[in-house]
């Protein structure tokens, strides 16, 4: 990514992740790590407060933001929304709880945020595409959660003209959509990926390289590229078994040739 040499911090970029539950910390730490790898200037963390202290132990870059308890509420949407506000792009979703509660904040904080979005996992339901339209938003399903969404395949990309969104589909062959309605497939990698936290990245990717300028289409298209590529690489050394943290880690290096 291109920037001025006389930029300042927090001009090339301002990524928050809003992620997590009670049993899963992972899921936005991954995302948080592929943004911060995107080479984006600042990384915003908002996660139960049960995960705090690891979430700090990833990165001394990270700024976290801890819930008020371990699972996303009520009383979390108004200190979210203010952090929403100052960021170039927010990843929401991974690991996120599906409980009446957290699917109620979730839906409000889409409806609500004014910066691009990326949603994933617990943030993508049937409600999602509604609640989207009209915003720069991507939407980040596989395919069960595109079944979830209530979204075939096959007319994903008028789905994605109607509402004027980026829908991006993870698969073996990624197909992703544009708010044109036009669909461009990304090939490549290898079942390695099929390991947790990989759709994590890829998120936390594409909010990155969005947060410094690059359109919502041309980031999913870059980052679908670096993932199955980062797979293919490290397959060699690894066979299967390399996980997403390895992944992330070929992130800058894959960024810089391409």
């Amino acid at each position: 990514m291109k920037r001025a040499a006389d930029s300042h911090k927090g001009e090339n970029g301002k990524v928050a992740i809003i992620g997590g539950s009670l049993h899963q910390h992972g899921a936005p730490l991954f995302s948080a790590l592929a943004a911060e790898a995107s080479g984006a200037d600042l990384v915003y963390v908002a996660l139960p407060n049960i995960h705090q202290q690891t979430a700090r132990m990833q990165s001394l870059n990270f700024q976290v933001h801890p819930f008020h308890d371990d699972e996303l509420a009520t009383q979390d949407l108004a200190s979210l929304l203010e952090m929403l506000a100052t960021v170039d792009c927010a990843v929401i979703g991974p690991g996120l709880a599906r409980t009446p509660v957290a699917q109620k904040v979730i839906r409000e904080l889409v409806e609500s945020a004014l910066c691009p979005l990326v949603l994933d996992a617990s943030a993508l339901q049937e409600w999602t595409v509604m609640a989207a339209t009209g915003k720069t938003a991507v939407l980040t399903p596989h395919l069960g959660e595109l079944e979830r969404m209530g979204v075939h395949l096959k007319t994903v990309g008028p789905v994605a003209k109607k509402a004027g969104l980026t829908i991006h589909v993870k698969a073996k062959i990624d197909h992703i959509a544009g708010p044109d309605g036009k669909i461009q497939k990304v090939s490549g990698g290898n079942a390695g990926l099929t390991v947790g936290g990989t759709g994590d990245a890829l998120a936390g990717l594409i909010a990155g390289l969005i947060s410094q300028g690059m359109q919502p289409m041309d980031a999913c298209m870059k980052a679908s590229t670096v993932i199955k590529r980062g797979g293919t690489l490290l397959f060699h050394e690894f066979g299967y078994a390399y996980g997403t943290t390895r992944v992330i880690e070929q992130i800058p290096h894959i960024l810089k040739t391409l």
